[in-house]
């Protein structure tokens, strides 16, 4: 195993009706998600073995969703299940030109009420940190104690065994009781992480900054930081490299998920390369294009992780492009 990725898997509920309220809404499409398992399925997809930790309940939607990895390829040894809580499903609204918002969850439960929140620490597989070389978490499994607990436990697994630590803050306040515990409990983990991704504004709330050289100084072991600004591209620090590269001007039809598939498309590089690789200017932005081709990709269909490109779309795509 090369990759783990630890955190939520869930189902997405996407609007059918583009431009309405949640109340407005009246038809619905089921699509699997969670950004630690999108993340995970778009690896396997690009051709790096990867493993999912997760929590999922023993209804039918949490049985689907591990038959799905399944198919994919997806190591699912470290899965946990749960009796006392369903699988999380999340409506997801989108605008007239196709960007989402999370707008609740299903019957109305509290954030804290779904099976992936009771990940358990001491059920996590040690073998698979033995074995693997990287560690991908977003944040989400750090909003609620037991959750938190079992992202502790992996990332003092992943240091024990010397693994990379990747982190995508991907913040969702709906998860969160208090946006200022949030932000301390997130500082404290990327403070430990070698590879950051997150969003202009993600960057501003927590470092009141988007340069990622800046954050950097902050955070003395860190690689790497991204800082992706939506339709602009990607600001980065990398190695002894900095610098922007613009996105690619698609067609956007769905973008849940497109964060996703750049964290898998960097994953993937920096796995199949190296980060002693990447010394050079020309070596950084082909890693950067080659995950925003991911992100690109992934929003030219409905879906997260049915909308996931593999490493022959990347390379077929790029050809097409100019820089």
């Amino acid at each position: 195993m090369v990759v783990i990725c630890l955190g939520e898997m869930l189902i997405d509920l996407l609007a059918k009706q583009l431009g309405m309220p949640l109340e407005q809404v009246s038809d619905w499409t089921a699509y699997p998600g969670g950004a630690p398992a999108n993340v995970a399925c778009g690896l396997v997809k690009l051709g790096t073995p990867t493993a999912l930790i997760s929590c999922l309940g023993t209804d039918e939607v949490g049985r689907k969703l591990a038959i799905l990895l399944t198919d994919i390829g997806v190591d699912i040894t470290g899965l946990q299940y749960t009796q006392i809580a369903p699988t999380r499903q999340i409506y997801v609204i989108r605008s007239a030109d196709g960007d989402r918002s999370f707008a609740g969850f299903i019957d109305r439960l509290a954030t804290d009420k779904f099976a992936d929140v009771f990940l358990d620490a001491e059920q996590l597989l040690e073998q698979l940190f033995s074995e693997a070389k990287l560690l991908s978490i977003s944040t989400i499994s750090l909003a609620d104690p037991i959750s938190h607990a079992a992202t502790d436990r992996a990332i003092e697994l992943a240091n024990r065994y010397q693994l990379q630590i990747f982190v995508d803050v991907n913040w969702r306040s709906m998860f969160w009781d208090d946006p200022h515990r949030a932000k301390i409990v997130i500082l404290d983990v990327l403070k430990m992480a070698h590879f950051i991704k997150m969003s202009d504004d993600e960057a501003e709330w927590l470092f009141d900054s988007i340069d990622p050289q800046i954050i950097r100084q902050q955070l003395p072991h860190n690689q790497g930081v991204l800082i992706t600004a939506g339709a602009k591209g990607c600001y980065y620090s990398l190695a002894l490299q900095n610098g922007f590269v613009p996105a690619f001007d698609v067609d956007a039809v769905d973008t849940t998920g497109a964060g996703d598939s750049f964290v898998a498309g960097c994953i993937h590089q920096l796995c199949q390369k190296g980060i002693e690789s990447i010394q050079t200017q020309s070596a950084a932005i082909k890693l950067i294009r080659y995950a925003a081709a991911a992100g690109a990709i992934t929003t030219l269909q409905a879906g997260a992780i049915d909308a996931q490109p593999t490493d022959a779309d990347i390379v077929n795509f790029l050809s097409k492009q100019t820089i």
